[in-house]
This record gives C-alpha cells, structure tokens and sequence, in this order.
C-alpha cells in the first residue's frame, strides 16, 4: 500500500508515525507518467501497514492510496461450443462432400 503527498514534510511526518507504532515505511519521490518537472513530484511512503492507518494518515494531511497490487485481469470470453471449419456440403467427410467416398 502506498500513501502519496505533496509535501515533502507530510510524506515523512506519515513515515515517522508509521515506524513508531512498529511498521516499515520508506518515502521516495514518484514522478507521474509525462511528468519532466522533479519539484512537482510528489514524496510517496510504502509501508506494509494495515490499509486502514494509512489511509488516516492521508486524509490527515491530503493525500490519497494507491494499492501496489496490479488490476485483476479481465475474465477471458471463451466460445461455449468448438467452432466449425466446414461448411455443410462444401467438401470433407459428410453428405455431399467430395472426398471420394462412396463414389464408382
């Protein structure tokens, strides 16, 4: 789970709480997709807290989560018969084919 701040001050004041009540937590900057600018990234804290103290931490000092995990993958839509190659009575084995069978 992962606390994201504007400030630099709030991202490790979160940090230092973290620690005290006996959880890891490191603060680095997180540059956004795009973003060229080092003073407008914001200070991110990883910790392996329960979500729900950090969450209190952020909306102490306006941040929000993101959760490290990545999105479930969307279920696969899979076709409910097998599919059919061959048309009736365009060729192979069946009534009407041309393979040969049968045939004088």
């Amino acid at each position: 789970m992962r606390g994201i701040f504007f400030e630099e001050s709030d991202a490790h004041a979160a940090a230092a709480r973290l620690r005290r009540d006996g959880f890891e937590a490191q603060v680095r900057r997180q540059p956004f997709a795009g973003e060229d600018d080092d003073e407008d990234q914001p200070w991110v804290v990883v910790t392996d807290a329960p979500p729900v103290m950090l969450e209190l931490l952020v909306e102490e000092r306006d941040g929000w989560l993101e959760d490290d995990a990545p999105p479930p993958a969307a279920p696969l839509v899979l076709p409910r018969a097998p599919r059919r190659t061959h048309r009736p009575g365009a060729g192979g084995d069946g009534p009407g084919g041309s393979s040969g069978a049968g045939r004088r």
